[in-house]
């Protein structure tokens, strides 16, 4: 129980910006992933606003879709990828792009981690603690 409790305040420290168009979407995200105990989220709705708040702010994971207007997840994660703060930060993309190709693509562009909507709370929590290596 103690070490839950240590992942739990490790979570809550880490900082995690959420990209998703639909605000639904990112409400869902928020909420789930406060049940795993992180807290430090913020939320944008497209690759421009998230591109914009990760230069403003160092996040220690982004959580994406691929399909937003004014910029996708994959330009957004490239143009991530491309400056030094953001060379090795976790990347996941939460999207309904479940296709091979698709994942492949997202693979080879930087993408760490990948989920193909609809998820559960389970599958998240996985990927969260593989990123995170806890």
């Amino acid at each position: 129980m103690g070490n839950t409790m240590g992942d739990i305040s490790e979570n809550a420290k880490k900082a995690i910006l959420v990209v998703d168009d639909s605000s639904t979407m990112r409400r869902i995200m928020k909420l789930s992933l406060t049940r795993l105990g992180y807290s430090n989220i913020e939320e944008a709705q497209n690759g421009v606003e998230g591109f914009s708040k990760a230069q403003a702010k160092q996040y220690d994971c982004i959580i994406t879709d691929w399909n937003m207007p004014e910029m996708d997840g994959l330009e957004m994660a490239k143009k991530l990828r491309a400056t030094p703060n953001y060379q090795k930060t976790p990347i996941m993309m939460v999207t309904t792009e479940g296709g091979k190709q698709e994942v492949i693509e997202a693979l080879m562009q930087g993408i760490n981690s990948y989920i193909v909507k609809p998820f559960n709370e389970e599958t998240l929590a996985g990927k969260m603690q593989s990123l995170f290596g806890n």
